[in-house]
């Protein structure tokens, strides 16, 4: 063996268990109020789900039954702003912020809107709810495609019937939109994509209505290709 190998000392290896122990030793009084302030934390977000959300919840969802009786009239102006001491939607959303009714209300609003003309407002409100409902959350989507297809806004009305068909995936409603996306490209003057969209008609949803005549919008299509 050589000196220089005889001389040679191997490190021996850090004991970092006992690093950590003597680290949670010496911040003791630190972990403890960090984990404390955790646990409080905890409990106030119950506190509030418990003693003020769901009050807030509760309160909220009877007084936008008026509201919804309006916008089942179609009576926008009274669903929108309300009447004779019931709030319309635009109050539910300012009183009730961070509620289910609340979120419901931008959808109830954004069509409203939509049917008034009144597109911008339609597309605010519409694209600001925020639910996990598969068919509200769908026509969501296709309203607002709808919204930008009166504003001639077609590559985002493109991108919003998109969304509605995929978040649909169902036979009533993911026919229809897969329509108006069709119509929407025609409008675009990109045939192809609009015969795709009616055949995935033809093809995915037989059964629907809009699969009844979708033979003529195929042809057109092609037509101009």
């Amino acid at each position: 063996m050589s000196k220089t190998e005889a001389n040679t000392k191997v490190a021996a290896p850090e004991n970092t268990f006992g690093q950590s122990g003597k680290f949670v030793r010496e911040n003791q009084k630190s972990l403890l109020f960090i984990v404390g302030a955790i646990v409080a934390l905890i409990a106030i977000y119950f506190i509030y789900l418990k003693l003020y959300l769901g009050p807030r919840e509760v309160t909220a969802a009877n007084q936008m039954y008026k509201a919804q009786d309006f916008w089942q009239q179609k009576n926008w102006d009274k669903a929108i702003k309300g009447d004779a001491g019931f709030p319309g939607f635009e109050k539910i959303i300012t009183d009730y912020s961070n509620t289910k009714a609340a979120n419901l209300a931008y959808f109830y609003l954004g069509t409203a809107y939509l049917n008034k003309g009144d597109y911008r407002k339609a597309i605010d409100n519409l694209t600001n709810y925020r639910g996990d409902d598969s068919m509200v959350a769908a026509e969501a989507y296709g309203s607002t495609g709808d919204a930008y297809v009166e504003l001639k806004d077609y590559e985002k009305a493109v991108t919003y019937f998109s969304k509605a068909v995929d978040k649909a995936k169902n036979k009533f409603l993911s026919p229809l939109y897969l329509k108006k996306l069709g119509l929407t490209y025609e409008a675009q003057k990109n045939n192809k994509d609009a015969a795709e969209a009616y055949k995935r008609i033809k093809t995915e949803y037989p059964e629907s209505n809009e699969a009844q005549n979708i033979d003529e919008y195929i042809a057109r299509a092609e037509a101009k290709l």
